[in-house]
């Protein structure tokens, strides 16, 4: 096992640079979210899950050559992890935050559509079908492709096939019509759940943790650096604050409206520094 596998900060920073280098690629998921779930368990051992993972992705290869078209894929998603191991979207505690934690959703088989969606990719590339994710308006889907055809899935209902014309609840908006998103932006969805949570219950501290976390993995992103600069000034650490606004200006362009809030941002923040 490598160093960075028993480091999951090591792990995720590694992770970050290799993304940044080359934005289009797939990453290991699941291990990514295993990863990002192990620093809130220090200590924890995380053979268990990295095991459970292992027999999601063995069962799914097993099946892989007799896959034929990719609604038989979708169906072998759904009888493996709904029918089979019993994942669910938790639809009586959707806010608590084990939802958004990987770790504890392989034990409590529940999880938010974000979570469950990158257990169904990583079974699906398992079995040798490409998925990404969808974001949709309040939801989370995921589109396996396979043999030039491909459907879109909901992770959150059994891994549910939603057929192109079927009418869709009115919170997934047009599911065919949502733009794939990067497996980082996946990461970070996940990530965002739990700083949203964390701030919707005054725990800003927490959120500045998350927010953190989400720079390791998308050390690119001048979103990410601002939103980490905010956080830092709210709880009071100026320095790092500074320094998170010229990171958010150096990864982005002047006359971007995200520059110039910085910029402006950081003008306020020194005065207040000096």
């Amino acid at each position: 096992m490598s160093d960075t596998v028993k480091n999951p900060a090591a792990y995720l920073e590694q992770l970050g640079h290799a993304a940044a280098q080359n934005p289009a690629d797939p990453v290991d998921i699941a291990q990514a979210a295993l990863m990002l779930a192990a620093l809130d368990h220090s200590g924890l051992p995380l053979e268990p899950a990295r095991a459970h993972l292992a027999g999601i992705a063995e069962a799914m290869a097993a099946q892989g050559p007799m896959i034929l078209r990719v609604g038989d894929g979708a169906r072998a998603l759904s009888t493996q992890l709904s029918t089979r191991l019993g994942y669910d979207g938790d639809r009586f505690s959707y806010d608590d935050p084990r939802n958004a934690d990987l770790i504890q959703v392989i034990e409590r088989r529940l999880g938010l559509p974000v979570t469950l969606g990158i257990l169904y990719m990583h079974a699906a590339r398992a079995a040798g079908m490409a998925a990404t994710g969808l974001n949709t308006q309040s939801h989370f889907l995921v589109r396996i492709g396979h043999r030039h055809d491909d459907v879109t899935i909901d992770p959150f209902n059994g891994g549910a096939i939603l057929e192109i014309g079927h009418p869709l609840p009115a919170a997934l908006g047009d599911a065919h019509l949502a733009e794939p998103v990067g497996d980082i932006d996946v990461l970070l969805r996940l990530q965002n759940n739990l700083k949203i949570r964390a701030l919707e219950k005054s725990r800003t501290e927490r959120a500045l943790e998350i927010a953190g976390r989400m720079t390791l993995i998308a050390p690119q992103r001048p979103d990410v650096w601002f939103d980490l600069a905010r956080l830092n000034e709210a709880n009071g650490v100026l320095g790092a604050s500074r320094r998170a606004y010229e990171r958010c200006m150096a990864l982005s362009s002047p006359g971007e409206a995200l520059h110039n809030e910085a910029a402006a941002l950081l003008a306020h923040l020194k005065r207040r520094l000096n």
